[in-house]
């Protein structure tokens, strides 16, 4: 039954990792014609289907076992919940007589997992099989995407039941909406006409909804600058006049600023979460709000809104192109451009001095001209990611936001891989995150994937020991990191490796590791007390940045 709804659901690949609980399937899947990536642990395998999720815009498809192969899933889990990535997971279950019983690998996984899902289900018929899957995908991939889990006891995966076909979709208790409201819509129309300072703050949900086009007509047509999340980046041309970079914590002065100075914020396919809007009274106060989300919870959530709309994104933007409004801020542009020019993000690299990261992923972003499809995983070099990788398109940079998981880019490098056979694809990954699924080499190796993993290698725990240097008197406790010898690891699993230590050695391995068919990883040897700016201090106002860094 599963696998026969994965063919109707058009499921070719699934990620995963097998068990006793989940035998039955597998023994399902053995001749079945529907690839499975084995990984090497299950947090790798939910990451995976994270990046084949997030590079196509499909549904990733993840099986584990019962008990620590489920609870292995859980980060992963929570991560795509809170980055709105859809994903179905399939975990085995004791038997039902067995559940409450503390028997062999049991864990309450409906229980564990029922605050990080969008929905999640303990199959109790075999015949229900069918209807619950269908609606799984039909869950996970509309309104706000998101995790569905179908926990599946091994008794009822032994059973025989009649196969039939599930009828036409309709849950009484799940309707998103995705019509733009009319009336609401022209008060939008009407505020932004008559708007002096306007502000587009894009994020995911642009992405999600496919409106980066629309996006882009309307600050065209209507001369309004743009502001990006670190999840809305490569939804914008990272060139274009009007685009100003990502705002927050780590945000770029000119994006702050614009933010804090508007007099109308459009926030479009966002969620305003603390590492944007830093502190809340503080947050772009002289304007009124514009917030145009599909997930009515994320509406007035941390902010009040004067111009409330729950609608897919890509409609509402339509429907409001029908008659664009043109507010006069051509000073307002000026304005923001001028600020840009005062602090532009930047940095200096002594051709025989340290190797500078910022200088890395920019020589990246110059090699591949923004082109390549890149993960990242979390720490400073995910931020430099963000303000030196200039992605050029939608889906094209993948990164852990809201949960912001360490481990996570190396992984989501694969299922991205896996999803776009001849990309170029890229983890930009720190020493210490790296580690964190390091094993995964064995599943790049196996299958020959590609994946170029480029590590920032400072020996810390790079964003903590900024952190412990700016607020904590330099206190550096456990945040100093040992590694291995990266390229020895790398050889040992059949995989090419480079090291580099200066900015000719990081030009010559960069271009050797993308030229090369196969895997590589190249260990790049940066300078350890490099600090990530512009930064906003906690418990700060965007406004309040500390713009000190690469200039001094």
């Amino acid at each position: 039954m599963v696998v026969e709804c994965f063919r109707k659901l058009g499921v070719d690949t699934v990620f995963g990792y097998p068990g006793g609980a989940i035998l039955p399937l597998y023994d399902a899947l053995h001749e079945s014609g529907i690839e499975h990536i084995l990984t090497r642990h299950e947090q790798a395998a939910i990451h995976a289907a994270e990046g084949y999720a997030r590079a196509t815009g499909k549904v990733g498809t993840v099986i584990a076992t019962s008990g620590p192969g489920a609870t292995n899933l859980v980060t992963g889990i929570a991560d795509a919940c809170l980055d709105s990535v859809p994903v179905v997971i399939l975990t085995g279950q004791v038997a039902t007589g067995m559940l409450g019983k503390d028997a062999f690998q049991e864990a309450d996984v409906i229980g564990i997992t029922l605050p990080i899902t969008k929905h999640n289900v303990q199959v109790r018929r075999a015949e229900d099989l069918p209807r619950i899957l269908h609606e799984a995908y039909h869950i996970a991939s509309t309104g706000r995407p998101g995790p569905v889990l179908i926990d599946l006891p091994k008794d009822i995966s032994t059973q025989r039941a009649e196969y039939r076909e599930p009828g036409p979709i309709s849950l009484r208790g799940y309707q998103p909406n995705t019509e733009p409201n009319a009336l609401q819509l022209e008060r939008i129309r009407c505020a932004i006409a008559e708007a002096k300072r306007p502000l587009l703050y894009i994020g995911g949900g642009v992405i999600c909804a496919e409106a980066a086009g629309e996006t882009l007509r309307l600050a065209e047509t209507a001369g309004i600058p743009v502001v990006s999340t670190l999840m809305g980046l490569g939804a914008f041309p990272p060139d274009h006049p009007l685009y100003f970079g990502m705002l927050g914590m780590h945000g770029t002065y000119a994006a702050n600023m614009a933010t804090y100075h508007c007099d109308l914020l459009i926030a479009l396919g966002v969620r305003f979460d603390d590492r944007v809007t830093g502190k809340l009274e503080r947050f772009s106060p002289h304007s009124r709000k514009v917030h145009i989300d599909i997930d009515p919870a994320e509406i007035g959530k941390n902010l009040p809104i004067e111009f409330p709309m729950v609608a897919d994104v890509k409609k509402a933007l339509r429907t409001l192109l029908e008659r664009c409004p043109e507010p006069d801020a051509s000073a307002w542009v000026e304005q923001v451009s001028a600020w840009h020019r005062e602090y532009p993000l930047g940095y200096t690299q002594d051709l025989e001095g340290p190797l500078k990261p910022q200088y890395v992923i920019d020589l990246l972003s110059r090699m591949t001209n923004g082109e390549a499809l890149v993960t990242t995983e979390v720490g400073q070099h995910q931020m430099w990611a963000a303000h030196f990788y200039r992605a050029r398109h939608p889906r094209s940079f993948i990164s852990s936001g809201g949960l912001g998981t360490m481990g996570f880019g190396f992984p989501a490098a694969m299922g991205v891989q896996i999803a776009k056979p001849e990309a170029t694809v890229v983890c930009i990954a720190g020493d210490a995150s790296f580690q964190m699924n390091i094993q995964e080499l064995q599943t790049i190796s196996e299958r020959n994937l590609p994946v170029k993993v480029f590590v920032l290698n400072n020996g810390f725990l790079g964003m903590v020991r900024q952190w412990q240097e700016m607020f904590y008197e330099n206190r550096l406790s456990e945040s100093r990191i040992g590694s291995p010898d990266f390229v020895k690891v790398a050889e040992a699993y059949g995989v090419r490796g480079w090291r580099a230590t200066t900015a000719q050695e990081a030009e010559e391995a960069m271009a050797q590791a993308l030229a090369h068919p196969g895997p590589a990883v190249v260990d790049f040897q940066v300078a350890e007390g490099e600090n990530v700016f512009p930064m906003v201090p906690p418990g700060k106002g965007n406004v309040d940045m500390l713009v000190r860094g690469w200039e001094e």
